[in-house]
């Protein structure tokens, strides 16, 4: 082996050293220490608002099946007339003012509790994919396997903070029983917090249920510790599906995420700031929604704004006017004070490619300088969210990993300002040798894991390996080396005592 085969491996191996300690005692989220990015003047903004109160009071809402929300909205002074809900101007903003504008969310292990709002950013990965891909398994149904891999890997790595919900679709496990196994996967294999299920309000209520055998019911009552994800039916109707589990998690006091899922031109009119005022409509019902409910329960404002293809019909992520959109709607959301979740590292592309990373690095970028809180779509999004993609998950966190470092701004002291360096060297000599160097260099820059930055002869000599393949080898390393975070063995017994007796109370459905 060549010397410089073996100071290689000895860079690795610090470098491997280094994220292990990172991961005793990982961030609970990122602080912002740099500015959100303000678009739109105040007039600009007034006018979307106006638009606004004109879509809640001339168009309205469409609650379907759903009497309970009907006569909640009616008995607050909306105008109801059979499913369709109107709202007079500023009655649906004064709602939502009982919503906490920051809450913390706990994690069963202290030290993974993260809080939402504020100046915090908390990431997620994927979230909602049938579809898994790898390098070499290729693209396939997801199943319980994959479920857990994902949650591993999601409670490996430093840089995510939370677990996300349905990170695959597990379809080896009936329809109607495989929420149990998916919250029980991100309880054992993850301390980290999660999500629970929002297709029945059954599964809402096992997912609450399970959580309050971790937490105790004490805990639960007083404190966010699980959520849904809740999607409107854009646009501008919420179904009973939704509904059901955003007043379910509501009454228990737990949070959720409330997003309109609009392509423009298909959800809503093609012209964005149309699309923007229809989006902060929709999701400020549902806010009121929750706060009827439980007046103090979480709520995160949710966005998922992009364009679309009008001649293929299909969505299209990372596109300029997608951005314009992103910046506009983090500053409708910080105008109503409530924790914004957008973006990720959204793409329309089936593999980890150039494609790949222009729309993810283009969909990631305008969500945080927008002010995003919450980005559950941060780590595995390929094929518009069809699919979730092992190396893409890897390279995505690999990513996450520098937007931490971004994220703390510079730190304009005595030590970053580096007279003594100055001081030591002769104009014309390279710093490389100073003191200030040898004092700074491992902290001074973020190193990512998986760029290769050595020279040709040595990256052919290491096998011509590109970044998904070297993803590839991340991802079954890091499997290989999990641990299990520690779960009491009575909570343990009783999780799936729970899941047995509700698993035998009814038959498969693979609907």
């Amino acid at each position: 082996m060549s010397n410089r085969r073996r100071g290689e491996g000895g860079r690795s191996a610090k470098i491997a050293e280094r994220k292990k300690s990172e991961q005793i005692d990982p961030p609970r989220y990122l602080t912002r220490n740099i500015k959100c990015y303000d678009m739109l003047s105040e007039e600009e903004l007034s006018k979307i608002d106006d638009h606004v109160d004109w879509i809640l009071k001339e168009v309205g809402l469409e609650f379907w099946d759903d009497e309970e929300s009907l006569n909640l909205f009616k008995d607050a002074g909306a105008t109801v007339k059979g499913t369709l809900v109107k709202f007079d101007k500023g009655l649906v903003q004064n709602l939502c003012k009982t919503a906490p504008s920051e809450f913390e969310m706990l994690g069963r292990n202290p030290k993974r509790s993260t809080i939402f709002g504020g100046n915090k950013l908390v990431l997620g990965p994927a979230y909602g994919s049938p579809f898994v891909y790898d390098l070499k398994g290729g693209r396939r149904q997801g199943n319980m396997q994959d479920f857990n891999n994902l949650i591993k890997l999601s409670h490996m790595t430093p840089w995510l903070h939370h677990t996300s919900g349905t990170n695959c679709e597990p379809v080896d496990i009936p329809v109607n029983k495989r929420h149990l196994d998916m919250v029980y996967s991100h309880i054992k294999y993850s301390d980290k917090p999660f999500m629970g299920s929002v297709t029945a309000l059954d599964r809402v209520e096992d997912s609450i249920n399970m959580a309050r055998i971790v937490f105790g019911e004490d805990v639960l009552d007083k404190n966010c510790v699980i959520q849904g994800n809740i999607n409107v039916n854009s646009p501008l109707v919420y179904d009973k599906t939704m509904t059901d589990a955003l007043k379910g998690y509501a009454r228990a006091n737990q949070g959720v995420v409330i997003t309109p899922f609009i392509l423009g031109g298909a959800m809503s009119p093609v012209t964005m700031p149309a699309a923007i005022a229809q989006a902060h409509a929709e999701t400020l019902v549902g806010v009121a929604l929750t706060q009827l409910i439980r007046p103090g329960s979480s709520a995160v404002y949710g966005n998922f704004l992009t364009t679309m293809d009008l001649k293929s019909g299909a969505p299209t992520f990372g596109t300029a006017e997608s951005s314009l959109a992103t910046y506009a709607v983090g500053q409708m959301a910080r105008r109503v004070k409530l924790p914004f979740r957008a973006g990720g590292h959204y793409t329309a592309s089936k593999v980890a490619d150039a494609q790949a990373m222009q729309e993810s690095v283009d969909s990631m970028y305008p969500a945080i300088l927008a002010g995003a809180n919450f980005m559950h779509q941060a780590a595995g999004w390929l094929e518009g969210g069809l699919v979730v993609g092992y190396e893409k998950f890897i390279l995505d966190c690999d990513r996450l990993g520098m937007l931490h470092r971004m994220f703390e701004g510079l730190t304009i002291d005595e030590n970053s300002l580096a007279s003594s360096a100055f001081m030591e060297n002769s104009p014309g000599e390279n710093f490389l040798g100073t003191q200030h160097t040898a004092e700074n260099f491992e902290t001074a820059n973020y190193r990512a894991e998986l760029p290769d930055n050595n020279s040709y002869e040595q990256w052919v000599e290491d096998g011509s390996k590109d970044s998904e393949q070297r993803a590839y080898e991340r991802w079954n390393q890091m499997l290989e080396e999990y641990m299990e975070p520690p779960l009491d063995e009575s909570i343990d017994e009783a999780l799936i005592d729970y899941m047995a007796k509700k698993k035998e109370s009814m038959a498969d459905e693979w609907y």
